[in-house]
């Protein structure tokens, strides 16, 4: 499948916003997609396609998939991952068009570190919120959600690129709210315990 222009905006738009999410199984899925012919990848996404890269891409996918559905080994995930989804993000958007238009290589890559940014902030807020519920199964059931979310918005980008932009409108939507939610909570959680250690203490 040879991709238009729409497809392309979509394409990076995900990848940037995927990867703030699941930044190895991006990286896999979309290696894979062009490995296997059914997508023409952009030149700078081809590299994606190497054996190499799918096979390392791959395993981490795994070890992503079993730590995320850990309680605060999934936090702790979030936080040694924060330095690498955000460029990561910036720097697939930029491969959907930096081959041959350096432009809107960097328009895209603007855009994609933003949603990397923003995917990423929403996740680790809704993560470390629910690891304060002595219960494992909402965390894995968010787990779970994400695990399937994240390629069908792939799929989505690439096949029905205009839903794709209506659910990233909603996401995103969601996400900010999230983030401006559970940012309030988390500082009144540390707040009380600071209290409870200080009163310990004394």
């Amino acid at each position: 499948m040879n991709l238009d222009t729409t497809q392309l905006v979509a394409l990076a738009a995900a990848l940037g916003w995927a990867s703030g999410l699941r930044l190895y199984a991006v990286v896999f899925l979309t290696g894979l997609s062009g490995w296997l012919g059914w997508v023409q990848l952009p030149s700078g996404l081809q590299v994606l396609q190497s054996p190499v890269l799918l096979s390392v891409s791959g395993a981490l996918v795994a070890v992503e998939f079993l730590a995320d559905k850990i309680p605060w080994v999934d936090s702790a995930w979030d936080v040694l991952n924060t330095a690498i989804r955000i460029p990561a993000g910036a720097a697939l958007a930029y491969g959907v068009f930096g081959g041959d238009e350096t432009t809107w290589g960097a328009v895209a890559a603007l855009l994609g570190g933003g949603l990397a940014a923003t995917a990423h902030a929403a996740k680790s807020a809704t993560r470390a919120a629910v690891n304060t519920s002595p219960e494992p199964f909402s965390n894995i059931g968010l787990s779970l959600l994400g695990d399937a979310f994240v390629p069908g918005m792939l799929w989505l980008s690439v096949n029905q690129p205009l839903w794709f932009f209506a659910g990233l409108a909603v996401a995103l939507v969601v996400m900010v709210a999230v983030i401006v939610l559970l940012s309030r909570f988390l500082r009144g959680l540390v707040q009380r315990l600071r209290g409870h250690w200080r009163a310990a203490a004394a």
